[in-house]
Order: C-alpha cells, then structure tokens, then sequence
C-alpha cells in the first residue's frame, strides 16, 4: 500500500496541469530576476553618467585654474623683469649719484680749505645755534598764548565737566543701628551669661552694643566691609530666631560670601559705568569694597566713578585718549580699601597694588600722584589729579560739621601768623587755600619760600582734611613818593 502510494504521488506530480504550473511559476520567477537586474543595471548607468558629468565638470574647472595660474605666472615673470631692470637702473644711478658727491665734496674742500668732518661740525654748530634761537623764540610765545588761553580754557572744561555730574552722598560713620523687632529679642542676642554676643564680637570683630535705646543695637566697627558682614549676620539670625555659638559661626560665613559677592557685583558695575574693561579680578574685588566707605560724608566709590567720569570728560575736550584716563581715576583711591592692612599712605599702597596686578606705568603714576607726593609727569597723572580735586571740591560733594570747619580755618591762620614777618593771613575757597601777607622789609624771596614750605610741612602733620591746601606767600614791594 506504501508504494501504491508512493507511485500515485509521483503520477500526480508528472500530469500535464502541475507541469504545466511549475513551469509558468519558474519563467515568472525568471521575469522578476531580469526585471529586477535591468532595474539594477538601469541605476548603474545613471549613477555612471552622473559621475562621468560631474568628473568632466571638475576637469574644466581645473582647466580654467590651470589658464588662470598660467595667466598669473607669466605676468609675475614679467613684473619680476622689470624690478630687475629698475633695479639694476637705481643701482646705476645711486653710484653715479655717489660719484657726484665725492666729486662734489672734494671741490668744496679745495675751494674751502675744511675738511669734511670739519664743515659738518661748523654747520652742525650753526644750525643748533639757529634752532636755539628758534626755539626760544617758540617758547615765549606759546607761554604767551597759553596764559593767555589756557587758564579761561580750563575753566570751562573743569565748570563743564562738574555740571554734568551730580552724585549722592552718604554720611561716614563707624556705628550701624540695627532695629529689632521687639524687646525680648536683646536677650536672646545676649544669651544665656552672655556666650551668644561673645560668640558674635569675637566672630565678627565687631561690638555689639545693646543698651536702652529700645528694639535696636548698634554695631561699632572702623572696618565698614566687617560692619556690613555683621549687620547681614544679625538680620539672618534675627529674621530666622535661632541664635546660638555654632548658628552664629555658620550664618556669618554665608554672610561673609553674600558681602563678597556684592563687592565684586559693585565693581564690576563700576567698571561698566565708565566703560573700563580688562582688570584684574582682585583689583575688581578691592575695589568693590570701597561701596561701604566714606570719606567726609562722600562715598568712595561714587567719588572714584565721578572722577573717572570727569577725567574722560576733560581728556576728551584736550584730544587725548580718555581710556587710560579714566582707569587712573576709577583706581587712584583704591589704596583706601587697605590702609587698615598695609602701612603708607593709600596713594603709595594704592600704586602698589595697581602695580601688582598688572597695570600699566602710567596708571601706576597717576596713582601714586594724585596727592602730589609724586611729581605727576603725565597727562593721565594731571588729568586723574584734576578729576580727584573737582570731584571733591565740588559745592555738596563732601560734608563737614560747621564746628569742625571753623575751627580747621583758625588753626590754617594760625599756624601761618605764628611766623616772623607775617603781616596777615587769610584763608580762603572754603580753607582749599592759606594766602600770607609778608612784611617785604623783613621777609626776602628766599624767606618768603621757606615760610610756604614750613607752613605746608606743619599743616600737613597737624590737621586734618580732604583734598590739599594751597600755601601762597606774597611778597610785594611798594615805593610811594608825594609830588609838590
């Protein structure tokens, strides 16, 4: 039965019909192949051609580059020739014009019986003699002009430059008044037998004084960066009300970075607001610091901005740069940040500090010039010494009490009369300068001078004041006869 079977399978596998499918089955199969490699050999040739376009297209590009190149050479070659015939034409002529002056020096010697060394040491002689002249001519004439010019001149650019600018002024003091919200917070500041105000002035550095002025103390620090720090302390320990050592010691470290922040911020806005860029980090830092000082009721830093801005005004109005102008007098106090740390004077620890940073000589000048202790020999260190004086000198820039006042402008006098042939003694533009009669019978020029510098020497060791003092001595000598 298996192979009955078997033999009916295959009878049916070889009738006509199933043939008859396979076959048609197969030839289908044998379409799609060549369908299906026509397709494929279709895209080859596009793609063939297409590579064959763009290489034709490369190869004329690179044809005409070729004529470009070519074009370019031949016309260098040509050019190079005639740099060479023109060389070989100004060699020729630099050696006849040699040849000519030989010739030439060789008549003049005979003609003039010198030497050449000779002739050009007397005319050498005579022109400098001649220019001397000249010069001096120059010179008495522009110092002619200039007293003529210069002094109406600069008043209006100084007026000019003072008009355009007003500024706010804070009142210098060493004690903050902090407000509590209530009474019974002092004793929770104070702690028990006192551990938290002792934790907080020996963290700080500042003194914490509590009396009976109600709900508020007073921080009293000469430092105002470490009183700022101290106040923010307070206020977070206050407004939170946990206050206890280790509470203290955390809250005055962030209140430490928060100060820190905004005296960079400051500075940097500073440097915006005069259009100064590229200082140093720390010279940025330092002087954002002087945000929180005062000098005479006048804030530093708006002091500092102010003279910048006056130093480019005036730069601008006398044709000079007014960058590094204004860079002189954005940092010429910055030295004030740092007299509590470094000894000098803040001109001298302020140049110094410039000059670490990587300041430039003039700007260091100017620093350290710009209250005279060095003769100033730029213009930036003029400029930044004018700047300085209008900025604080200026009606309502700084405050004094009247008392305080007063009294400076007797001891001025004073100090002037105490000398022998002074006749009288006055001082004047609110006490900026001391103008001393002198008794010419007793006094000659040389007195007269030493009278100046002694009273400017006592002056500056004994008082007290903002900006400088101008000593004038006045010799005048009068004849008088009665006609009859």
């Amino acid at each position: 039965m298996s192979i009955a079977l078997s033999t009916g399978t295959v009878a049916l596998l070889l009738s006509p019909a199933v043939l008859a499918a396979v076959v048609v089955s197969a030839w289908l199969t044998v379409r799609r192949l060549r369908s299906a490699q026509r397709r494929v050999v279709a895209e080859t040739e596009r793609a063939r051609r297409r590579d064959e376009q763009q290489a034709e297209q490369l190869r004329a590009e690179l044809d005409r580059r070729e004529e470009r190149l070519t074009e370019e050479l031949d016309r260098l070659r040509a050019r190079e020739g005639e740099l060479a015939e023109r060389s070989a034409a100004l060699e020729q002529a630099h050696g006849e014009a040699e040849a000519l002056l030989r010739r030439r020096a060789a008549a003049l010697e005979r003609v003039a019986g010198l030497s050449a060394g000779q002739a050009r040491a007397q005319l050498v002689r005579e022109a400098e003699a001649q220019a001397r002249r000249e010069a001096a001519v120059t010179v008495r004439e522009i110092e002619r002009a200039a007293k003529e010019e210069g002094e109406g001149r600069a008043r209006r650019i100084v007026a000019g430059a003072i008009q355009r600018l007003a500024a706010e002024q804070t009142a210098e003091t060493a004690v903050s008044l902090f407000r509590l919200p209530n009474e019974e917070m002092k004793g929770r500041i104070i702690g028990r037998e006192g551990r938290n105000i002792r934790t907080f002035e020996a963290v700080t550095g500042v003194n914490l004084i509590i009396d009976d002025t109600p709900a508020s103390v007073q921080l009293s620090c000469f430092d105002p960066v470490r009183r700022e720090t101290a106040r923010l302390t307070l206020e977070q320990l206050v407004e939170d009300g946990r206050i206890h050592p280790v509470r203290i010691e955390h809250v005055h470290e962030r209140s430490r970075e928060e100060v820190e922040r905004r005296c960079v911020r400051a500075g940097e806005d500073a440097l915006l607001a005069v259009r100064v860029t590229g200082m140093h980090p720390e010279l940025v830092r330092t002087l954002g610091t002087l945000r929180y000082r005062a000098s005479y009721g006048q804030n530093v830093l708006g002091h500092l901005v102010e003279s910048a801005h006056l130093a480019g005004m005036m730069a601008a109005e006398l044709g000079v740069d007014p960058e590094p102008v204004r860079r002189s007098a954005l940092l010429h106090d910055i030295g004030k940040a740092l007299t509590h740390e470094a000894e000098g004077s803040h001109a001298a620890v302020g140049a110094e500090l410039a000059r670490r940073y990587g300041e430039s000589a003039d700007v260091v000048h100017a620093i350290a010039a710009h209250h005279g202790e060095v003769e100033p020999r730029t213009v930036e260190a003029v400029l930044t010494q004018a700047a300085d004086a209008c900025s604080g000198g200026r009606p309502g820039a700084r405050k004094e009490s009247l008392e305080l006042y007063v009294r400076r402008l007797e001891r001025l006098e004073e100090i002037a009369r105490a000398h022998d042939g002074v006749a009288k003694v006055y001082a004047m533009q609110a006490g900026r300068e001391v103008r001393v009669m002198v008794r010419p019978e007793v006094v000659d020029d040389l007195g007269a001078q030493v009278i100046a510098r002694e009273v400017a020497k006592q002056v500056a060791a004994e008082l007290t004041y903002p900006g400088q003092i101008r000593v004038t001595v006045v010799r005048e000598s009068r004849v008088t006869e009665v006609a009859r």
